[in-house]
């Protein structure tokens, strides 16, 4: 009876896991398609303020690294688009890892443990890329060095952290060793 029970928990735990890289992978396609196709301009317009510094309350002093005056013959221009297709192009990166994560680990869900602990690799690198993603572009590069936590309009550090956040909660869980379905 208890290895009936315990083989039933690992297995939902299992499964738990699976259902939050799948989760990921959904939320990713959601963002990368609103951020390439949908809602371009918007999201774009949020990375050339903030690559611009024109919002801050600090006024010019450290206007030295900003990257202003976006327009088509103009360098910057083509930095801040190369800038968001980065954001966009990471963000289906780590999509794409852990989706392929969520189908190696579903394809060995009642496999031994050990076959199953194998198969997460490609879950930890999905995630880790994705909270590098958070950390280094939005919470680093952007709030950081571009000063992203002075404007009141084109502010993203929370959003950040809450994605920091949320991922690190999954790779916690997901690289949690996971036992044998029943006791030998």
């Amino acid at each position: 009876m208890v290895s009936k029970v315990l083989g039933c928990f690992i297995m939902h735990t299992r499964l738990c896991k699976i259902a939050l890289l799948f989760s990921v992978g959904f939320f990713f396609l959601i963002v990368v398609t609103n951020n390439a196709i949908f809602d371009y301009p918007s999201n774009y317009a949020f990375v050339q303020h903030v690559l611009s510094m024109d919002t801050l309350f600090s006024g010019e002093s450290m206007s030295w690294r900003a990257l202003r005056d976006p327009t088509p013959a103009d360098n910057s221009y083509w930095v801040h688009h190369a800038f968001y297709w980065s954001i966009i192009v990471w963000e289906a990166a780590a999509g794409i890892l852990c989706t392929l994560a969520a189908v190696k680990m579903i394809k060995v869900l009642k496999a031994p443990a050990k076959v199953f602990n194998a198969a997460k690799p490609l879950a930890v690198y999905g995630l880790v890329l994705s909270m590098l993603q958070w950390f280094t572009a939005f919470i680093t590069v952007g709030a950081e060095w571009f000063l992203m936590w002075q404007s009141k309009s084109w502010n993203g550090q929370e959003a950040a952290f809450r994605m920091f956040a949320i991922l690190g909660i999954m790779l916690i869980f997901v690289v949690m060793k996971d036992d044998e379905l029943e006791e030998a």
